[in-house]
C-alpha cells in the first residue's frame, strides 16, 4: 500500500495526507480538525476492507506524545471504537507531554492522570484548566508515588474501575511490576514502556522496590519480551510498537485479531537505534541485578 501518512509536520501536529484529503489537509489551521479528518479515513478505510492496512510507521505522529504514540492510538481506536473513552496514565509527567493528552484535548477522553512530582502534577492541572478544550472538564490528575501496593487503591480512589479503553504505563522503573499488580481495570489497550537494549527474546526486568528511583543510566524497567509475556498471561497480545521499538502496543485477546494480530518483540527490534542500543548499551548493565520473568 502507497504510504498513507506523508509526514506528520509542525509544531502543530499538522498532518499532511499522501492520498485525496491531502489539499483538505492543508488548508486546515487546527490540529483537532485535521485528526477529525484522519480519524475519517481510518474508517473509511474499514467499511470499504481495503487491504494492506497501514503500518504503524505509516500512521505515528507526535501532538502531545513525545514519540508517534498520538498518531498510533488515534489509528488503533477508529479501527477498533471505544466503549468508554476513559484513559488512565500512570506517571503522566507534566501531563502535557504524554500519550492520553492528544484523546483527552482533541477527541473529548475522560482523562485520570497520576504522578509522583509534586511540581508535574500543578503544572499540569493549570495547563488543563486554562486549555480552551478542556477548561469545563479537566482530566483529573491526581499527585501519587505508585507502586505495586497502593496501585488499584489508587486508581479506585478517583472512581475507575472495570472496562475502560486505555491504560498508559512510563514508570522508568517498575513498569513491570505495577501492571502486574494492576486488576480493578481492565484497558482494551494498554501502551507502555520498555527498555529496548535488552535483547527480543530476553524476559527481564529490574527486581521489584517500591522505593526505586534510577541511579545508574540504563538500569531501569523491563524488555520487550517481560511485558509481552506478562500481557499474554493478563490476557492480551503485542500488536507493535514505535518505530524505535521501546514503546509498546498491547490489545486485549479477542479485539479485531483480524485488524491487528499478535507480533513477537524481535519483529519489532529492528531499527538501527535498537540495534544499536543493544550492541553498545547493553554491555554497560548485563551485569548487574535483573531477574528473569
Amino acid at each position: 500500500m502507497k504510504s498513507f501518512i506523508k509526514k506528520a509536520i509542525g509544531k502543530f501536529g499538522r498532518v499532511v495526507f499522501e492520498n485525496a484529503f491531502s489539499e483538505l489537509a492543508e488548508q486546515m489551521s487546527s490540529t483537532q480538525e485535521v485528526q477529525i479528518s484522519l480519524l475519517q479515513q481510518y474508517k473509511n478505510i474499514l467499511a470499504q476492507n481495503i487491504k494492506p492496512l497501514p503500518t504503524f510507521d505509516e500512521v505515528g505522529f507526535r501532538c502531545h506524545s513525545q514519540f508517534e504514540e498520538d498518531g498510533i492510538l488515534l489509528y488503533l481506536f477508529a479501527m477498533i471504537g471505544t466503549t468508554n473513552k476513559v484513559a488512565v496514565e500512570v506517571c503522566a509527567g507534566d501531563g502535557i507531554v504524554c500519550n492520553t493528552a492528544n484523546l483527552i484535548i482533541n477527541h473529548g477522553w475522560n482523562g485520570f492522570l497520576f504522578d509522583g512530582g509534586v511540581d508535574n502534577v500543578k503544572k499540569g492541572r493549570a495547563y488543563f484548566a486554562s486549555h480552551k478544550n478542556t477548561l469545563l472538564w479537566p482530566p483529573l490528575f491526581t499527585h501519587a508515588w505508585i507502586t505495586a501496593e497502593n496501585i488499584n487503591e489508587i486508581i479506585q480512589n478517583v472512581g475507575v474501575s472495570g472496562e475502560i479503553d486505555l491504560l498508559s504505563l512510563d514508570l522508568d522503573g517498575m513498569d513491570y511490576w505495577v501492571w502486574k499488580a494492576i486488576d480493578c481495570i481492565r484497558p482494551r489497550v494498554v501502551v507502555c514502556e520498555t527498555h529496548n537494549i535488552i535483547g527480543p527474546d530476553e524476559a527481564l526486568t529490574v527486581p521489584y522496590d517500591p522505593n526505586f528511583v534510577v541511579k545508574t543510566p540504563d538500569y531501569h524497567s523491563a524488555s520487550l519480551a517481560a511485558m509481552s509475556k506478562l500481557a499474554s498471561e493478563k490476557g492480551y497480545r503485542l500488536v507493535g510498537t514505535h518505530r524505535y521499538g521501546f514503546n509498546a502496543f498491547f490489545m486485549k485477546k479477542g479485539i479485531a485479531e483480524d485488524l491487528f494480530p499478535a507480533v513477537i518483540p524481535a519483529a519489532c527490534l529492528q531499527h538501527p537505534y535498537s540495534k544499536h542500543a543493544r550492541k553498545v548499551r547493553w554491555p554497560s548493565v548485563k551485569d548487574l541485578e535483573w531477574q528473569e520473568v
